[in-house]
């Protein structure tokens, strides 16, 4: 049996874990780079719609998202699965994000996969991983393996699968 403390220390590092999801989806819908990138460890990365590793580059990365023609985006992220191991977690997640890309309503939807660790008392990401299943105009629908946005395709477990629609 462990004890009452770690119990508890448990559920706090859970709901932490889970209010740095909520943040991150706010922060960057947002447009607040700076919070967003604080959100990350000194070396974190994100891989997704590009690769960016460090401060400098996860700035240039997000900050550089509506020049690809994504002008607006809205993120919830939901059915966390948190793996603690002392001051490291590793957290799957589901995305659905509604956006605007090149003027056109889209909606995208994928999963999360985290590396968040412990750093100064507070949980922030190592590296952030997401797959898309789809990214396709809401007027065209959607399915598994469905893009309008090649660099989210690219994330697809099956990369060979072509675009439809």
């Amino acid at each position: 049996m462990t004890s009452l403390e770690s119990r508890l220390q448990r559920l706090e590092d859970l709901e932490a874990i889970r209010a740095l999801d909520a943040e991150y989806c706010r922060v960057l819908d947002d447009g607040d780079w700076a919070a967003l990138v604080a959100l990350f460890t000194d070396d974190g990365e994100f891989t997704g719609l590009s690769h960016a590793r460090g401060h400098e580059q996860l700035l240039t990365f997000f900050s550089g998202l509506a020049d690809g023609g994504l002008t607006a985006f809205w993120h919830y992220v939901t059915n966390l699965e948190i793996d603690l191991d002392g001051d490291t977690a590793h957290v799957r997640s589901f995305l659905w994000q509604p956006c605007v890309l090149h003027g056109v309503p889209h909606a995208a939807a994928g999963r999360y996969i985290d590396t968040v660790v412990r750093v100064g008392g507070r949980w922030r990401y190592r590296s952030k991983r997401v797959v898309f299943h789809y990214f396709a105009p809401l007027a065209d629908g959607w399915d598994d393996g469905r893009f309008t946005l090649d660099a989210a395709r690219k994330t697809h477990p099956e990369r060979t699968q072509e675009t439809t629609g």
